[in-house]
């Protein structure tokens, strides 16, 4: 207990101190489906008072150029730092995933407002975005992370404040339905709460689209034990989908603080998932959706591991570290360190939220509240081990401290 307080003091005062040639296939069902070797947008949430969500378009070769910023008609939020009790900015909603891109439609959460909004992608302008419907208000405070199934037209909402847990609804083309009754995560939280230690991480569906999973940070201070938890999805005759009242919850061996995780492709049901208390592990998952833990490996001088992306260029994992400016390339296999890129030299205090598209990475860094907000892109075209930085590409004008997720349309 001492051992895991010392490492949640100390992950706690690095938050504070923030100011493809097409993949081969794999076997069949496997999931290494062909992917395009260049995607064809990054967004993001500003997180601010009015929350917006910006669009950049991705060139050919891969880089990012101006784009737009299309207001979601809610409000952004800013979690309090336990060491500090003061707003932390540059890691706001301590998640993975604020925002997501299904089809033609992204879902963002809206956390001071406790709203989730849809909005509709441009066909011909990928950057060119149209809020549908209003946003939907969520049964609980303070939504940090979303995910949404294209199969069972169902998304579905992280919420980790003073009422936290998941809330699903339906969509379609004409919007978000009503969302149903929360299904409790017993956090003991305030509104903004207080983190990291103790919050939601990550919502998210599995490759098949039939289960929803969310990654909970424990906090072994006050002997609070994370966990991943597993729901199933229900189908009914000639109705919606809907997502089970019953999860199951595990804590896999040796994990602390579960953060960014992605289901691994292939015929077996595992998760990399990133700790922030020593750096990332592979989840092996049973057919009750209970977790165990595989393989795990403490990444030297990590100080907060937390988001993670697959590639599926290179078939293998990238994860970034909020108070280290780097990226590292990790097995999926084994979890073992294949490459670090060191990224000092752009001046960053560290990366965020990030993701794959083709033969590129898309990675967030806030800033610090001296140094901008930017979006650095990787080139990972020659396969694994390959990784060099292709762009640093600054927001101002776009987006200031606040500013979270990453998804991309591909």
């Amino acid at each position: 207990m001492i051992a895991f307080s010392t490492k949640i003091t100390a992950l706690i005062a690095v938050f504070a101190s923030f100011g493809e040639s097409a993949p081969h296939h794999g076997p069949k069902g496997s999931g290494w489906n062909r992917r395009p070797t260049v995607g064809k947008a990054v967004y993001f949430i500003t997180n601010e008072a009015e929350n917006a969500v910006v669009a950049l378009p991705i060139g050919r070769d891969g880089k990012l150029s101006a784009g737009t910023s299309t207001k979601t008609g809610g409000s952004g939020g800013i979690q309090i730092s336990a060491m500090t009790g003061q707003p932390a900015l540059s890691d706001a909603l301590v998640s993975q995933s604020s925002l997501t891109v299904v089809g033609n439609y992204i879902f963002a959460v809206n956390a001071g407002s406790n709203t989730v909004t849809m909005l509709a992608i441009s066909h011909e302008d990928p950057t060119c975005l149209t809020v549908v419907g209003k946003p939907v208000p969520v049964p609980g405070e303070f939504p940090t992370t979303v995910a949404a199934s294209a199969k069972n037209k169902l998304v579905c909402v992280g919420i980790t404040g003073a009422v936290a847990g998941i809330s699903c609804a339906s969509f379609s083309g004409h919007g978000i339905g009503k969302m149903d009754e929360i299904r409790p995560i017993d956090l003991g939280q305030s509104t903004p709460p207080v983190g990291p230690p103790n919050t939601v991480s990550q919502t998210f569906f599995s490759l098949d689209e039939t289960r929803l999973y969310t990654t909970v940070k424990g906090d072994p201070m006050k002997n609070k034990t994370g966990f991943l938890s597993a729901y199933e999805v229900e189908h009914k005759r000639r109705q919606p989908s809907t997502l089970g009242t019953q999860d199951v919850r595990s804590s896999p061996n040796g994990t602390m603080v579960l953060f960014g995780a992605d289901p691994i492709p292939g015929p077996k049901s595992t998760i990399f998932a990133a700790d922030a208390s020593f750096g990332a592990a592979i989840l092996s998952v049973d057919k009750d959706g209970k977790a165990t833990t595989a393989h795990m490996q403490t990444l030297r001088g990590q100080r907060a591991t937390c988001w993670t992306t697959i590639s599926h260029a290179t078939k293998s994992a990238f994860v970034t570290d909020a108070a280290v400016n780097r990226i590292v390339e990790m097995s999926i296999t084994d979890a073992r360190p294949i490459k670090s890129l060191n990224l000092t030299g752009n001046g960053n205090a560290g990366l965020i939220d990030l993701k794959s598209a083709g033969n590129f990475l898309y990675a967030l860094s806030p800033g610090n509240g001296t140094i901008e907000a930017q979006i650095t892109v990787v080139d990972v075209s020659g396969g694994q081990g390959s990784l060099k930085e292709a762009q640093i590409f600054g927001l101002a004008g776009f987006a200031r401290n606040a500013s979270q997720g990453m998804a991309v349309l591909t």
